[in-house]
């Protein structure tokens, strides 16, 4: 099953929904400010993303910029800040099967659907 982790207030979010839904597959849409992902979901993610924590991280969020940046964090801190903060989090996330992508641009979204 396809799952994207999604904000709708995002307009690159809504760009790589539309391409699900134009694609026919299933899907099943997480909003992740609501159902804020766990550590463990969250390093998955990661690890399907085949990134650093840090790679994932809205670093021109106000939160960061006033919390975090210029500390220096283990990717457990990161990943921590991001499940404290989730709008932290890079979006949107597409995952499908044990692989995943950034939708940034939503059409990388294409390679794993």
């Amino acid at each position: 099953m396809i799952k994207i982790y999604h904000n709708p207030r995002c307009s690159k979010s809504r760009q790589g929904l539309e391409i699900l839904e134009n694609s026919g597959k299933e899907f099943e849409i997480v909003k992740y400010l609501d159902t804020v992902p766990t550590e463990e979901e969250l390093k998955k993610i990661i690890n399907f993303l085949n990134i650093f924590p840090i790679d994932l991280v809205r670093k021109n969020e106000k939160v960061w910029k006033e919390e975090y940046k210029g500390k220096e964090l283990s990717d457990t801190e990161v990943v921590k800040a991001m499940v404290k903060n989730p709008k932290l989090i890079e979006r949107p996330i597409v995952i499908s099967g044990n692989k995943a992508v950034i939708g940034r641009p939503p059409e990388t979204i294409k390679e794993i659907i």
